[in-house]
């Protein structure tokens, strides 16, 4: 006698982004740039920075994004037995965002750990569950992705100070024994290349428009013009390998989730997938770069749009530090 093997299920989906809106011709005020320069070079016109005065946390987005995935999802905190958060701005250094979220939802039955993968890591932490479904040993988890970048953000820099922002997005995944779900998952990484995306001890103080909020001790430092052409390169190999695990092409692929770095790399990554800009979720002009944040945020705004359908094939890809670069194919469940 034979027993199919279960797989992981997105069954529901939920994010948050702060309150304040920070423009581009807010940043005029700050740094050397302009409205015209930042949305030709990236694409973005706006982005969410958190404040302290309304608790903005990195956990209390993650706590909100849950709840609103857990209701979509019908399920309650004592069905998780796992929960997984990508991120590299947690609020404290130990214990993990994922112990604090278990905590705030009296989830207490699930294990609950951090995955540090820069912008792959809730493709990393959707990995972790995926597999850990396969293997038996979970049955409905809680898969997070959430940043603060604004805290690691060296604000006389312009080069990355456009780019960043704040926010998060989780899914609820379960297990199920009709197939379809998470077809596969794929991540890789190359520690040879770190230099291209890390952080630096040190930060400079804060501009007076955002003095309302916390800093890391340390700032991201970026090679913006070498990892423009990794990213591209990375994307589009990872998004390949998913689609020949599964035996697709990009025909046959409904919608594509990607990292929302720069809309030039996405339009790159359109060009060598064969992949029409049309069939692409963007939302970077309105939340800028938000790391492992984007694609969970992405995901439930697609979801709640209405353009995602039961059956699509879902490509979710993504590259960040490390260097990490991670892609998963969904048959959509919902």
């Amino acid at each position: 006698m034979t027993t199919e093997r279960p797989t992981a299920h997105i069954i529901g989906t939920g994010s948050m982004v702060p309150e304040r809106i920070l423009s581009n011709r807010d940043l005029e005020s700050i740094v050397d740039t302009s409205d015209e320069w930042i949305r030709r070079r990236t694409g973005i016109v706006e982005r969410r920075i958190s404040s302290t005065a309304r608790n903005e946390s990195t956990s209390a987005m993650a706590i909100e994004s849950s709840l609103r995935a857990m209701d979509m999802a019908g399920v309650g905190a004592s069905d998780l037995d796992m929960i997984v958060v990508g991120t590299v701005t947690q609020d404290r250094m130990f214990p993990s965002a994922a112990c604090s979220i278990q905590d705030a939802l009296s989830a207490k039955n699930a294990a609950a750990f951090d995955i540090s993968a820069g912008c792959c890591g809730f493709l990393y932490a959707l990995s972790t569950v995926d597999n850990a479904i396969r293997c038996g040993t979970a049955k409905t988890a809680l898969v997070v992705g959430v940043e603060r970048l604004s805290s690691v953000i060296n604000w006389t820099d312009r080069g990355t100070c456009v780019l960043l922002a704040d926010g998060g997005g989780a899914v609820v995944v379960t297990s199920k024994n009709n197939g379809g779900g998470i077809l596969s998952t794929h991540i890789q990484s190359d520690g040879s290349l770190w230099e291209l995306l890390y952080s630096a001890k040190g930060n400079d103080s804060l501009p007076e428009i955002l003095s309302d909020m916390d800093q890391k001790p340390f700032h991201l430092r970026m090679e913006g013009n070498r990892l423009f052409k990794r990213a591209i390169e990375f994307l589009t190999s990872i998004s390949k390998k998913a689609m020949k695990n599964n035996s697709l092409s990009s025909d046959d692929i409904s919608i594509v989730i990607p990292h929302q770095a720069n809309i030039r790399i996405i339009q790159g990554m359109s060009k060598y997938l064969k992949i029409p800009m049309e069939k692409i979720f963007v939302n970077l002009d309105r939340y800028g770069n938000t790391s492992s944040g984007t694609i969970p945020i992405a995901l439930d705004e697609a979801n709640r749009q209405g353009l995602i359908k039961k059956g699509d094939l879902v490509l979710m890809t993504a590259f960040g530090a490390g260097l990490t670069w991670a892609s998963s194919i969904v048959q959509w469940s919902i």
